[in-house]
C-alpha cells in the first residue's frame, strides 16, 4: 500500500439478526463414503429445469419450495422441523450448453487433448506435470492459499506483498503507478494488468507465445478487456453472468427453480413505508430488505417501525426490486461447492463468526469461520448438501460452471435451513475449505475449478467424493479470524507484524516463532499462522483490515460466542501493532472486504 493514502480495507454473509442502521464497510482483498469404483463413462444428459429466470409482476411471491417436487426423494429431516419433504439427488453426467455461450462462460481454447484423465489421481498427477502458465490476480493471495503446492506453474500476482518477497510464488510490483482511488477488488485488479512490471511478468513466464489462465476474487468488464488483450483466459464465467447471479434478487429466482427453500420473502419495488406494508404483510411486522448488492449486510435492512424505514428509505426506494423477507432468529452458515460437467462437488458445512465487536465494526459483517467434525446435526448437513446439489445443478442449467458459495441461515425456533444468499466466485472462506483434511485427501475445491477450464477430458465420480467428504471422520477443526480496524480513526501504521506462525504462551503473550507460507504448519491450538494485510507505512481506518489469524481448533463456543482463546489471539496480534491518530487524512473511497 502506498504511504500516502489508505488503499484497502477489509463480502460474507449478513446474519438475519435486528441492527441498527449499517455502516459501510470498506472492501477487503480475501467472498464456500464410499470406495472408490471404477468409473463409468455416460452419456451427457442436460439437467431438467426452466431455461429463463421469470419476469415479475410488481410484487412477486416468494414461497419455500418444496424440494420433492419433480425429483426423487431421499429420507431426509430438517432439524427440530419434524420430517420435511426432501429429495434425493439425482446424478447427471455431461455439462449443459448455456443458453449464450458469451454470456455464459470465458470460452476456452478449442484443443482438446485426446487422453482423458481417469478419477482423482490422474487428476493430481496432471497438475503436478502442468506447464501452463496460471495465475491468481488480486489485492493479496488469501483466497487461494496453498494452490502453487497443488498446481506446478501456478503464482499469485498481488497488490499487498504479505510476506516482505519471502514467498517463492508471490509477484507484486515494487514501484507504485499513478491510478484513480480504488473503490473494490475490481479497481486493484485491474491496476495490476496496466502495470508495465506485471506485464513484463506475464511475458517472461509465456509458453509458445500464450500468456496462461488466470482467476479473479473480482472482475468486471473491464476486467476481461485488459486480460484479453495481455493474452490471459479468465477461468471463470463472463462478468456480466456472475453480476447477474450476485444479484440477490435473482438469486431466490434461481432458487425457486432449483427447489431449494428460501426464508419466506417477496420481491418488490418499495415506493413508501405504506406501500411496504402492503405488499409484505403476510410475512408479519419484522421485516429484512435486501438491496440486489451489498457486502457483508451493509445494504441489509431491519424493519420493524416507520422510523426505522426511514432512516434507509432513500437506499431501498431506489432500487427497481428489493428483497423483503420475514425476519427470523438464525444462525448463519456457509457451504463452497463447484459445479463441473460431471455434477456438483460439495464441501463440509462450515459455521460462520458474524458482527463480533472485537473483529468488525459492522454489525452482521462476516469476520470469520470454523470447521469442525459434527458442528451441525446429520439432518441439517444433509439438507444443506442436497440443497447446494439442487443449486449448483440449477446454476449449469443458467449456463455456469465453476466455484460458488452458499449461505446458510438455520432458523432457530424451528430448526429449519434457508438459503442466505449465493457468491459465485472463491470467497473468503475458500481458505478453510480447501486446507481441511478432506480436501488434501483428494484434491481441494479449486482444483475441479481449474480443470473445468484446462480443455482436459476427464472422468469423475461426484457421488464417491461426496460421500467422501460429507464423512464426519474426514473433516479437521480449523478457525480463521479476519481482524479489522474497528474504530473511528484514522492511523498511520508504525509497526506491523510479519507473516507467518506465532506461538502463544500462558500469560496470553505471543511471539513470531517462524517464518511460513504454509498454514498447515500450525501443529496445535497454542500456534497460529498470521496473514498481514496492512503493513508499516499503510493506514488503518474504520473496517480496514488489518489481518487474517488461522489456528487448529475452534474459536467460539457452542452458542457461538467468542471463546476466551480467540479473545486472546484477536488482543495479542492487535497488540504487534503500533500506530499514529491522523487529523487530516480523508477516508478512502474503498467500501467492501478484501478477503471476502
Amino acid at each position: 500500500m502506498d504511504s500516502k493514502k489508505p488503499k484497502t480495507s477489509g463480502k460474507k454473509g449478513a446474519t438475519n439478526k435486528k441492527k441498527t442502521t449499517p455502516k459501510k464497510e470498506p472492501i477487503s482483498p480475501e467472498r464456500s463414503a464410499k470406495k472408490d469404483r471404477k468409473l463409468k463413462v455416460t452419456e451427457e444428459k442436460p439437467l431438467k429445469g426452466k431455461k429463463s429466470v421469470p419476469s415479475d409482476s410488481t410484487a412477486q411471491q416468494g414461497k419455500t419450495p418444496a424440494s420433492s417436487t419433480a425429483k426423487k426423494k431421499k429420507t431426509t429431516t430438517a432439524s427440530g422441523g419434524g420430517k420435511a419433504k426432501s429429495t434425493k439427488i439425482k446424478k447427471t453426467v455431461g455439462g449443459t450448453k448455456a443458453k449464450d455461450k458469451n454470456l455464459a462462460v470465458n470460452t476456452p481454447g478449442p484443443n482438446k487433448r485426446k487422453n482423458g484423465l481417469k478419477g482423482v489421481s490422474d487428476i493430481r498427477r496432471s497438475f503436478h506435470k502442468n506447464e501452463e502458465p496460471l495465475y491468481f490476480i488480486s489485492a493479496t493471495n488469501f483466497n487461494l492459499l496453498g494452490a502453487d503446492e497443488w498446481i506446478k506453474g501456478f503464482k499469485f500476482i498481488c497488490h499487498i506483498e504479505c510476506f516482505d518477497g519471502l514467498h517463492p510464488n508471490v509477484f507484486s510490483p515494487k514501484t507504485e503507478i499513478p491510478h484513480d482511488d480504488f473503490e473494490g477488488i475490481e479497481d486493484i485488479n485491474n491496476y495490476l494488468l496496466q502495470h508495465p512490471e506485471v506485464q513484463d511478468y506475464l511475458k517472461t513466464r509465456s509458453v509458445n507465445g500464450k500468456a496462461g489462465k488466470a482467476m479473479f476474487l473480482m472482475f468486471n468488464e473491464k476486467t476481461e478487456e485488459l486480460a484479453n488483450k495481455l493474452g490471459l483466459e479468465i477461468m471463470f464465467p463472463k462478468a456480466e453472468m456472475r453480476t447477474f447471479l450476485d444479484n440477490k434478487v435473482n438469486t431466490n429466482r434461481i432458487a425457486e427453480k432449483a427447489g431449494v427453500a428460501c426464508v419466506p420473502y417477496v420481491l418488490t419495488k418499495v415506493n413508501n413505508y405504506q406501500h411496504l406494508r402492503e405488499v409484505s404483510k403476510h410475512l408479519g411486522n419484522e421485516l429484512v430488505i435486501q438491496t440486489p448488492f451489498g457486502d457483508s449486510g451493509h445494504t441489509t435492512f431491519f424493519i420493524s417501525n416507520e422510523e426505522e424505514y426511514q432512516k434507509n428509505a432513500e437506499e431501498i426506494e431506489k432500487e427497481e426490486e428489493v428483497k423483503v423477507m420475514k425476519r427470523i432468529r438464525c444462525r448463519g452458515s456457509a457451504i463452497e461447492a463447484c459445479v463441473t460437467r460431471h455434477g456438483t462437488i460439495v464441501a463440509p458445512l462450515m459455521t460462520e463468526l458474524v458482527g463480533f465487536k472485537e473483529l468488525t465494526p459492522y454489525e452482521g459483517g462476516w469476520c470469520g469461520n470454523e470447521i469442525y467434525p459434527n458442528a451441525f446435526t446429520p439432518e441439517l448437513r444433509d439438507k444443506a448438501i442436497e440443497y447446494t446439489q439442487l443449486f449448483g445443478n440449477q446454476l449449469r442449467e443458467e449456463g455456469y460452471k465453476g466455484y460458488f458459495e452458499l449461505d446458510f441461515l438455520i432458523d432457530q425456533d424451528n430448526g429449519e435451513i434457508y438459503l442466505g444468499e449465493l457468491n459465485p466466485r472463491v470467497t473468503g472462506a475458500s481458505s478453510i475449505t480447501n486446507h481441511a483434511v478432506f480436501a488434501l485427501a483428494d484434491a481441494p475445491l479449486f482444483v475441479f475449478h481449474i480443470l473445468e477450464w484446462m480443455d482436459i477430458d476427464y472422468e469423475l465420480d461426484i457421488e464417491a467424493i461426496n460421500n467422501r467428504w460429507a464423512h464426519q471422520e474426514n473433516i479437521d477443526g480449523w478457525s480463521q479470524l479476519i481482524v479489522k480496524h474497528t474504530e473511528d480513526t484514522i492511523e498511520y501504521v508504525t509497526k506491523a507484524p510479519s507473516s507467518g506462525i506465532y506461538r502463544m504462551y500462558d500469560t496470553g503473550h505471543i511471539q513470531f516463532d517462524r517464518m511460513d507460507t504454509h498454514r498447515r504448519a500450525v501443529e496445535n491450538e497454542n500456534e497460529a499462522f498470521f496473514l498481514r494485510i496492512s503493513r508499516k507505512g499503510d493506514y488503518l481506518y474504520e473496517g480496514a483490515d488489518m489481518g487474517i489469524l488461522v489456528s487448529r481448533g475452534r474459536m467460539m463456543t457452542d452458542d457461538f460466542q467468542l471463546n476466551n482463546r480467540a479473545k486472546h489471539w484477536i488482543k495479542a496480534i492487535r497488540g504487534q501493532y503500533s500506530s499514529e491518530m491522523v487529523e487530516d487524512k480523508k477516508k478512502p473511497k474503498l467500501s467492501g472486504t478484501l478477503t471476502k
